[in-house]
């Protein structure tokens, strides 16, 4: 058995690997306040709004480092890599509102009127919320498979959006963001041609032998 397999089907991968995805926390807490800067709400928010960028991403690649030998079993942890992206959204936005606007319900409504990057946050974390809500095996039952799977594609759309919400807030150096999009963009491309390749296979099929091949669902 390869090493890799051997590591991610270990009982213990599931709670090495939640460790890790509380490191940023742990990390932030040890720095809050006095370690944040002369500003430490916006390096709290800008902090929280990255991790929850770049766990979006890594729950993205999950299925592309799936198909590579050895590592088919870190499908496991796909579940729990993109509830953390919900968990450190969440954590951005309380942040934004409770110690940048201080649950001003009005101000928080004029920043979504007005300023577009804070449409487009509070947009990705709308489509993030129902992603996390049916994130159960039981939620996947009672969607059923076929339409679990059509509404969490929508992780792509908050990557892009998350990405274009960094952009947007960016006001210098906008390398860091650029290259969050391109990686969004590559894995983007690899799942097209992923699911083009499997239709491609599927009507070759289905000429060679169509009566051995059932029914689309």
């Amino acid at each position: 058995m390869h090493a890799s397999t051997h590591i991610l089907e270990h009982k213990a991968a599931k709670i090495m690997t939640f460790a890790a995805a509380l490191g940023p926390l742990v990390w932030l807490g040890m720095q809050f306040p006095d370690g944040l800067g002369a500003n430490p709400i916006e390096s709290l928010n800008r902090f929280t709004g990255d991790w929850t960028l770049r766990f979006l991403i890594i729950t993205l690649a999950v299925s592309p480092l799936a198909r590579l030998k050895g590592l088919s079993d870190i499908v496991r942890m796909r579940r729990m890599l993109g509830l953390f992206s919900f968990f450190y959204a969440t954590l951005h936005l309380s942040s934004y509102v409770g110690l940048d606007q201080f649950f001003n319900g009005k101000a928080i409504f004029n920043d979504i009127i007005k300023r577009n990057f804070i449409t487009i946050g509070i947009v990705t974390f709308l489509l993030l919320l129902p992603l996390a809500i049916t994130s159960t095996g039981m939620m996947i039952r009672r969607f059923g498979a076929r339409r679990w799977k059509h509404l969490h594609r929508a992780v792509y759309v908050a990557a892009g959006l998350g990405v274009a919400h960094y952009w947007m807030i960016t006001k210098a150096d906008f390398h860091e963001p650029a290259i969050y999009g391109a990686i969004v963009a590559a894995l983007l491309i690899a799942r097209l041609m992923e699911k083009r390749a499997r239709r491609a296979i599927k009507a070759r099929l289905n000429t060679l032998n169509p009566d051995s091949i059932s029914p689309t669902l």
